[in-house]
């Protein structure tokens, strides 16, 4: 099976480079599924019902969140009906939505994604080390699922790695988002589970996070703030991974992906 994990899509540019590269990716790669973060889509804050749309007709299959996931306050009830939109996992019982669903690829394969959030600089939820045990033990890969992906969007790299090792030949996927920073270590753990600390963000790089840079430098600077971050406008890079799975679902193959704006061009080739 081929995956791609699309980073934090923060904005319009985000929404634009998905626009302008996706369709071309999902041929070149022969993509099997499309996940994309989509928490940071709607203005830089959260996510609504026409944005969601939009990636969906764009070729997005899910869409992960995190922290940001409720911050339009329409999403709360879309969620609850549209289940290729997962909030994360370990928010408390009663929450609308949900953090795990079980996907059908075109070719009848079956997918489980899940979307938890870290603790280490983050607001207070459940323990996410349980939420995705018990997931993975609900959901086993190579029995009930073809592949498993787990979205840890999280502050810590430290709890990033921790995930992946622990989940390390029981997920295809163990990927980090919320640092919308693309780190530099792709890698196969030893269990056969792939994993990379953070895939980055589809956003104008020149910037700080995606956001324009006069608000957070000016906060840093003089301690002040005077406006809301708002996305940086310029051209977007599209970041993410690409993942091949053998036929047990775990992974044989990860690769950065970053096409388009400032970052320096990385797409692999099948």
């Amino acid at each position: 099976m081929r995956i791609l994990f699309l980073g934090d899509v923060i904005g319009k540019p985000g929404r634009d480079v998905l626009a302008a590269e996706l369709r071309s990716l999902k041929t070149s790669l022969q993509l099997d599924i499309v996940i994309a973060n989509g928490e940071n889509a709607a203005g830089g804050f959260g996510l609504t019902k026409g944005v969601a749309e939009e990636f969906f007709g764009l070729g997005v299959d899910v869409i992960t969140t995190g922290n940001h996931w409720a911050d339009q306050k329409e999403i709360l009830a879309y969620i609850e009906t549209e289940d290729r939109i997962l909030r994360p996992l370990n928010y408390p019982p009663g929450t609308p939505g949900r953090g795990a669903n079980l996907y059908k690829t075109a070719a009848g394969k079956s997918v489980l994604v899940m979307n938890v959030m870290g603790r280490v600089f983050m607001d207070a939820l459940g323990d996410p080390f349980a939420a995705v045990d018990a997931e993975l033990n609900a959901c086993p890969l190579g029995e009930a699922a073809d592949a498993v992906i787990v979205d840890l969007h999280a502050e810590a790299t430290s709890e990033k790695m921790a995930m992946g090792h622990f989940c390390d030949g029981r997920a295809s996927l163990v990927v980090g988002t919320h640092q919308h920073i693309p780190t530099a270590d792709a890698q196969i753990l030893p269990g056969g589970t792939a994993f990379q600390a953070d895939a980055g963000a589809c956003a104008d790089y020149d910037s700080v996070i995606g956001m324009d840079k006069a608000e957070p430098i000016q906060r840093f600077t003089r301690k002040l703030s005077t406006q809301r971050y708002s996305p940086a406008t310029g051209p977007a890079t599209l970041c993410g991974v690409f993942v091949e799975t053998g036929p047990k679902g775990l992974a044989t193959r990860i690769e950065a992906v970053r096409v388009g704006g400032r970052l320096k061009r990385s797409v692999p080739t099948v």
